[in-house]
């Protein structure tokens, strides 16, 4: 099913195979609306996961209160950006108002992004 211009909802499910429970799918939503205006702003974007439910969270070392649990996080990777180019581009659009405030995770490999609705920064990168 298709969410926006470049975003499917197959896209967004849960690694493990589980079917997705419809309150979540309503915050995918969202958080895809969102992505698009990122995806629309830096080029290609990959989501390397997004909705986790709860076994799956712990099974991959997720902590207990996870935004991917609720559906409204998603950890991303592009083949034309550093994961901290795609974190940079993420708070300027939240400074903007053009996407939801929420979670910015600075990792070496990807990026984390929620739209929680307040803002919340960190930095797991080594050097």
């Amino acid at each position: 099913m298709k969410l926006t211009k470049n975003f499917n909802l197959d896209e967004f499910q849960c690694k493990c195979g589980c079917k997705m429970p419809f309150n979540v799918e309503k915050n995918i939503r969202e958080l895809a609306e969102n992505l698009q205006v990122l995806r629309n702003k830096v080029g290609g974007l990959t989501l390397t996961n997004a909705y986790r439910c709860a076994k799956h969270n712990a099974k991959v070392g997720g902590v207990k209160n996870s935004q991917h649990v609720k559906g409204v996080a998603a950890d991303l990777q592009s083949k034309l950006l550093k994961p901290s180019e795609i974190a940079n581009a993420i708070d300027n659009l939240m400074k903007l108002k053009e996407f939801k405030a929420g979670g910015i995770g600075r990792y070496n490999t990807f990026t984390h992004v929620d739209i929680r609705g307040t803002i919340a920064n960190w930095n797991n990168t080594t050097k």
